[in-house]
């Protein structure tokens, strides 16, 4: 795969990536308006619900997937049917597990809620299980969406996966529109649980399970362009499943401690959510707006890679490895610094978004955000490194730089409990952030020792040129924001509407992308010209290091 296919490789994945993350931020935003966000505890418990099939699907294939399919497809394919026997045998194992997954888990719909609600009321916790009996089955189709997917980009067909969820999302946004046309919006505290009906319950969770339906079956009129012809295959002895088995064992248990993680931290929230505080559904918003930049930017780039990178591995070009690596990592660090400082001082705006007016809420929220966002950087670098493991098909080493951060989450929770209630939300979102920083010290350090030096000097030279033109970029958007604030009488553009927030918003990322990028083309910065030349779909010249 040459620097030419990785461009528009990229290129394409970032704008499917960019549409679903906007029309999923505008899903957010309107089912805020319908069940409300801080204090909400219909939201809090939607929130919990929705989050189960994502869990539960992420510990027993989800991160397995990723793990595998890539490395062991682009293996199999040089077998006389271009791995297509082995194609067949892996999907027949994965439907299978996901279909006994999700009937399991849907049975077990009251036993799971109760796990992550211990701090819950009855009323809350009976609400959560209803919302939960619909979520479930997402489990089955989002297995499906990533599998099929990940088949898709080891083929080489890298659109059809990152625009898929912006069908989901349109769906959701239907089913929103429905519910709100029906029942009425709410903002404020939000429903409380007795004010929930079975009809109501069915239609939001449902129209959200049916969205993932269309997410995933769209991936298969793609099938075709892939060569890819699926047939069930129980043949599944002496054809190499068990390499696939083992690499999957650990990451299995890298999922499981993640998950507890989870439930902890949506425990100690939970304490919030019963003090009417910023809690559950605030950080669930919060991390969506995190994942935006890291899933436009990150996931694009580290994925477009991550296919050439596994071939690099399977003919133990580490050199090559190395570089590509590398070059990814100076990309990502280029865009996700600037997206960095633009939420960290449009938080204000963006809680205005989802709570106009009401200024409160709008300063836990954004403290939330802010708490979030600071370990933006880390997160996408640990995500590219984690990326590098899988390629030299190591499973077992990124389990045991998880299980420290979990460890220090899990500490750091029993003092986060501690907080006022309104503290908790943010101090959850900053130990998160802290143990990021340190998991990703680890695994850089682990890496190092398994393929030898990491172009440190280098990547070090481009983040110091990173944060130089920081600086500027802050100030002026800063000035920007006082500038907005001493117009917000005259012409209500700030924190009073979703529009002025909006247009707020755009005018400040404005300024300040154009003062770091400015800043970095006076540094004569190379990083320019390589985001530039990767962006570029014209000319080629094979060498995969484009930003030296």
């Amino acid at each position: 795969m040459g620097t030419n296919d990785l461009r528009r490789a990229s290129v394409l994945m970032a704008v499917g990536t960019i549409t679903s993350r906007v029309l999923g931020f505008l899903r957010a935003i309107v089912l805020a308006a319908a069940i409300g966000l801080v204090g909400s505890t219909g939201a809090n418990m939607f929130s919990i619900a929705n989050q189960l099939p994502n869990t539960i699907y992420a510990i027993v294939a989800g991160g397995v997937l990723s793990a595998i399919f890539v490395p062991q497809i682009v293996r199999a394919s040089a077998a006389e049917d271009g791995g297509a026997s082995y194609v067949n045998k892996l999907l027949t194992v994965c439907i299978v597990g996901l279909a006994a997954t999700t009937i399991v888990a849907t049975v077990a719909a009251p036993v799971l809620t109760a796990l992550y609600g211990t701090r819950l009321d009855p009323a809350a916790l009976k609400l959560a299980t209803g919302f939960a009996y619909w979520c479930l089955p997402q489990i089955f189709f989002y297995g499906l969406y990533t599998i099929f997917g990940e088949v898709l980009n080891a083929r080489k067909v890298f659109g059809p996966y990152t625009w898929a969820p912006a069908l989901n999302n349109v769906v959701g946004l239907a089913g929103l529109a429905v519910f709100m046309g029906v029942y009425g919006g709410m903002t404020g505290v939000g429903r409380e649980p007795q004010d929930w009906s079975g009809g109501m319950i069915a239609l939001l969770a449902g129209t959200t399970t049916l969205g993932v339906v269309a997410q995933a079956g769209i991936l298969v009129a793609f099938f075709r362009r892939a060569h890819i012809r699926f047939r069930f295959d129980w043949r599944w002895r002496g054809h190499g499943l068990g390499t696939a088995g083992r690499l999957a064992g650990w990451t299995f248990g890298m999922l499981l401690l993640t998950t507890l993680a989870g439930i902890v931290e949506t425990n100690v929230a939970g304490i919030a959510s019963n003090s009417g505080a910023a809690s559950i559904a605030a950080l669930a918003n919060a991390w969506l707006v995190f994942m935006l930049p890291h899933s436009v930017i990150a996931v694009s780039i580290a994925t477009a890679y991550f296919t050439r990178m596994s071939e690099h591995a399977s003919r133990s070009d580490v050199d090559a490895l190395r570089n590509d690596m590398t070059s990814a990592a100076r990309s990502i660090g280029l865009l996700i610094w600037l997206a960095t400082l633009v939420i960290a001082v449009c938080a204000p705006f963006i809680g205005a978004v989802f709570m106009p007016g009401q200024h409160a809420e709008i300063v836990a929220f954004g403290a939330i955000v802010i708490a979030y966002i600071a370990g933006l950087l880390p997160f996408s670098l640990l995500f590219l490194v984690q990326r590098t493991f899988y390629t030299l098909g190591d499973t077992r080493t990124p389990f045991f730089y998880t299980l420290a951060q979990v460890v220090l989450i899990c500490l750091g929770s029993l003092a986060v409990a501690k907080l006022p209630a309104e503290q908790i939300a943010a101090g959850i979102a900053l130990l998160v952030t802290g143990s990021g920083v340190m998991q990703l010290v680890l695994a850089a350090a682990l890496l190092r020792r398994r393929i030898g030096r990491l172009d440190g000097r280098l990547l070090s030279a481009s983040f110091l040129r990173f944060a130089i033109a920081g600086v500027p970029t802050i100030a002026l958007g800063a000035f920007t924001i006082q500038a907005i604030d001493a117009l917000d009488s005259s012409v209500n553009l700030g924190f009073e509407s979703r529009f002025g927030a909006l247009v707020g918003m755009a005018a400040v990322g404005v300024v300040m992308a154009a003062t770091y990028f400015g800043t970095l083309a006076l540094l004569r910065a190379p990083e320019l010209r390589g985001v530039s030349r990767f962006m570029r779909v014209g000319r080629s010249d094979g060498n995969s290091r484009d930003l030296d």
